[in-house]
């Protein structure tokens, strides 16, 4: 009887339904583990005559196929790093090191003793390495290969900072000290490190300029026969100015701090200003064509003399409108007259002494002041006779103040009507302008890129020097505006300083590249510094360098790189862990330790990147759990249960019947 194979072959299939739901139980918890089920399929025994009748007795079951679920478990986070899911499809690719290729959704990672990241099973993961470009490599053993941070020199610095504005330059001390607080506006500190990893500091000063003039007398009149004089490198071949029209264009160009209006060369004495924005921010080199230099006349413990940068306008009284009364015992003014200051009117009475008009000028200050707020200050000088208007010196160059002495004007004219008025010109270059100074480690002085003073020797070779640079801001605005003689655009970004020495560690720091003809050094960038009226602050402050550093931990991104991190503060990207899909991921076919091998049926493993394609993308410190419901895995057992004792009833009926047959 065919029933007998029948409830066999029912019974093997339940038997294997029990075994599938119990490894599937077993493996509950099993990390990336997947769940399988059996496919069942009915047996018909046919012939070839009479084959698809319906009334063919069926031959019972067999399993079709033991199918794996590949759907994803549930994601669970851990505090390892090198603990690794998938978030979506693929398989991770392992390598047993002797030809044989395993796949797994199993991330729990380690490293061995060689700092390869392997497996459980000590089968090493695949990605592909990264060259120091961060270009992709070919397929390779992932492993954690560099176990410290090389030490690197700063080579740019991001500084930003407000200087208060509202600090008065002129309490400042004459000379700059760094060891004098009072004798700069503001100083920071920038930590850097040299090419060995030794920490050191760059200190910024800022000193702002004063509203002052350097005035300089040099002594020229030794000057040897056939030698003609030099001004900051400029060859002068006039004996007394005014220069030709070359050599005012050629010494403007040279040296551009030096206020042409102000030269006067005569009786072998050489005088000019500086402009107020270039006060102590280098030398005025004075030589004749064979290089010798003549001493600076009016030198005070090595400062040149000053004076305000003040506009100062003066006119003078006419003393001879002016005739003694003997009844006063002093010169009075011949006539009555009305003269006109800058738009205030005064009346000049007959009887008036000179020091009776000038004092009577004098007393008109305030109203004078109202009428013109830029003036300062209205003084009279009895002994020449003169009346100093003063004006502030942020109104620098200004025009001349209306003065009329109508028809008996008290006053010195050029012509009728034409008050003589000479003038002290006025400079608001000042304005904005600070020298900043950088030492290293707060003692050596550093290059910033100061132009060596025209006229010195490496002038036209080394071409910076250690000394201030000057840097100035919008007087306006508050924005910064130049740098070191270059402007800044608006709203752009500031010309780098280049500062030189300040890696103690590389001689080269200090020297001119003669191949590219461009200075070595740090790069410093100040854009977003300002001059407002709040206080002095960094508002930010960033540099490039570090100092050595060892490995502290390994990360890994969504799209797969192998991240290791380091005691410095530093990160770099190691590899790139590598994800396998198949054609047929159903081909699969397990081998053990949650693993699966490539077949014929699956097809090759297609390599690439998490989040590139269909690929999962990958999460660190994570693992996939097992995707076994037990709940329907229990529901599983109960009914391969009752298909095992309901084919076993099948067997017991036919033995029943077969021995009934028997006892007939």
């Amino acid at each position: 009887m065919a029933g007998f194979n029948t409830a066999v072959t029912g019974i093997k299939a339940a038997t294997t339904d029990l075994d599938v739901a119990g490894n599937n139980i077993a493996n509950s918890s099993t990390t990336g583990f997947k769940a399988s089920r059996v496919e069942f399929g009915d047996i018909y025994a046919t012939a070839v005559v009479g084959a698809g009748t319906v009334n063919t007795a069926g031959s019972g079951v067999t399993v079709m196929d033991i199918a794996t679920d590949y759907s994803a478990g549930t994601i669970e986070f851990t505090n390892n790093n090198l603990d690794l899911a998938i978030n979506g499809s693929g398989f991770f690719q392992l390598d047993d090191g002797q030809g044989g290729t395993t796949y797994t959704r199993a991330g729990a990672f380690e490293l061995d003793s060689e700092g390869y990241i392997v497996s459980k099973t000590g089968k090493y993961l695949q990605g592909y390495g990264l060259d120091e470009l961060g270009n992709q490599l070919p397929l390779q053993n992932l492993a954690v290969t560099q176990k410290e941070s090389s030490p690197h020199a700063t080579e740019s610095i991001d500084l930003a900072f407000n200087i208060d504005s509202a600090k008065d330059a002129e309490l400042l001390a004459r000379s700059f000290d760094k060891t004098n607080a009072s004798s700069y506006s503001y100083s920071t500190t920038v930590e850097t490190f040299d090419s060995l990893g030794n920490a050191n500091s760059i200190r910024y000063y800022f000193v702002e300029q004063a509203a002052v003039r350097e005035q300089f007398q040099f002594d020229v009149s030794g000057l040897p026969a056939g030698e003609d004089l030099t001004i900051s490198g400029v060859t002068i071949t006039s004996t007394s100015t005014p220069l030709t029209t070359a050599e005012e264009d050629a010494l403007e160009a040279a040296d551009p701090r030096i206020d042409l209006d102000t030269l006067s060369l005569s009786g072998g004495t050489l005088t000019f200003e500086l402009k107020a924005d270039s006060t102590s921010a280098g030398d005025v080199v004075i030589s004749d064509t064979s290089g010798s230099e003549y001493p600076v006349a009016n030198l005070d413990d090595g400062v040149p003399s000053t004076r305000a940068a003040n506009e100062v306008q003066t006119f003078t009284i006419d003393s001879s409108l002016f005739s003694y009364n003997a009844s006063v015992g002093d010169d009075t003014l011949n006539n009555a007259t009305t003269v006109a200051i800058g738009g205030v009117s005064l009346e000049l009475d007959t009887g008036m002494t000179l020091e009776d008009v000038g004092l009577a000028i004098e007393d008109a200050q305030q109203e004078i002041i109202d009428n013109n707020p830029d003036i300062e200050s209205v003084e009279f000088n009895e002994a020449t006779g003169e009346i100093d208007i003063t004006w502030e010196a942020v109104a620098g160059n200004v025009d001349l103040l209306a003065i009329s002495g109508g028809t008996n004007s008290p006053f010195v004219e050029t012509t009728p009507g034409n008050v003589d008025i000479a003038v002290v010109q006025g400079d608001n270059s000042f304005q904005g302008a600070y020298r900043m100074y950088a030492y290293l480690n707060d003692e050596q002085q550093l290059n910033l890129g100061k132009v060596v003073d025209p006229g010195e020797s490496g002038f036209l070779t080394e071409k910076t020097e250690v000394g201030p640079i000057v840097i100035k801001f919008n007087s306006t605005t508050g924005k910064l505006a130049e740098v070191n003689g270059e402007e800044v655009p608006e709203g752009g970004t500031a010309p780098n300083i280049t500062i030189l020495g300040a890696d103690p560690a590389n001689p080269n720091d200090t020297l001119l590249d003669s191949d590219v003809d461009s200075l070595v050094g740090v790069q410093l960038d100040i854009t977003g510094s300002s001059q407002f009226a709040s206080d002095s602050i960094v508002k930010s402050s960033s540099q490039d360098g570090y100092p050595k550093g060892d490995l502290i931990g390994v990360a890994f991104s969504e799209n797969g790189e192998m991240v290791a991190s380091f005691s410095n503060g530093q990160t770099q990207k190691l590899g790139l862990v590598s994800i396998a899909t198949f054609a047929n991921q159903s081909g699969l076919q397990s081998s053990g330790d949650t693993e699966w091998i490539a077949t014929f049926d699956s097809g090759a493993a297609v390599l690439n990147p998490p989040g590139t394609g269909l690929n999962g993308t990958l999460t660190s410190a994570a693992l996939e759990q097992s995707n076994v419901d037990l709940s329907s895995e229990l529901v599983k057992l109960i009914e391969a249960q009752r298909n095992f004792q309901a084919n076993s009833k099948t067997l017991e009926t036919l033995n029943t019947v077969t021995q009934s047959i028997l006892q007939i």
